[in-house]
């Protein structure tokens, strides 16, 4: 079994594999080292708690303050809530609001460390992909060549869905400790401000979901297993 480096584009190195799997030779990608793994599954349960805890919570007071309307502004469905009541629900959210902070850190440590940032986050050099790519997926136009392992488009929805993250994690914190961080509260319009502001990076978060899934399915099982065993079998742009 042959191994070796490869450079992408954006300048990360790539491990390759060159290896008999199932009696034929393939070239097998290594995309997703095992904490990226690692904090991608932990977080499909941490946010799937989160959300209903967070749901539960925004049922004791289904309200943004004074600047938006305080009557039945959202009524929340009990199949979706977690925690039975408000303290039960505290308790379930702030619990893994921490894992939540642990992973993002490991995450971003690593990704700062070993230069894997270049994979996933939008730059300036892919702005001209993202239409191209746009085209394909919605409007059924033809595929661009792959050169790495994430292409504009996909890139974008990771840089919002880390920005909606860390925008979750400062409004999260400011409502668990609105009297010490109470300059911040106030400068952010009030702590009705900062609960919508928790909700609507919620949201920005959840949006990324369906896309996310879409994509899996468009191309396919093996990039499904890539997150199973870190490899993606014979990926285009190793072409």
């Amino acid at each position: 079994m042959a191994t070796k480096q490869i450079a992408t584009p954006s300048g990360l190195s790539i491990r390759v594999l060159d290896a008999e799997v199932r009696g034929r030779r393939q070239r097998l990608a290594l995309e997703h080292p095992a904490l990226v793994r690692l904090t991608h599954w932990l977080n499909v349960v941490v946010l799937l708690i989160m959300v209903g805890s967070g749901m539960e919570i925004l049922a004791a007071f289904p309200s943004f303050g004074d600047k938006v309307p305080e009557t039945d502004l959202l009524q929340v469905p009990q199949a979706i809530r977690l925690g039975g009541w408000l303290g039960g629900a505290l308790q379930w959210h702030l619990t893994f609001m921490w894992l939540f902070v642990g992973t993002g850190l490991a995450y971003g440590v690593y990704q700062a460390t070993s230069g894997r940032w270049r994979q996933t986050l939008f730059g300036p050099r892919d702005i001209r992909g993202v239409w191209p790519m746009v085209r394909h997926y919605f409007l059924f136009g033809p595929k661009p060549p792959e050169t790495e392992p994430y292409n504009p488009l996909q890139k974008l929805a990771y840089t919002v869905t880390v920005a909606s993250a860390a925008a979750l994690v400062v409004t999260g914190w400011m409502l668990y400790k609105p009297v010490q961080l109470g300059g911040l509260v106030q400068l952010f319009g009030g702590f009705g401000m900062v609960r919508l502001g928790h909700f609507l990076a919620m949201c920005g978060l959840l949006a990324f979901i369906p896309g996310h899934l879409l994509i899996v399915a468009l191309h396919g099982w093996n990039n499904c297993r890539a997150m199973l065993d870190g490899y993606k079998r014979e990926p285009e742009y190793l072409e």
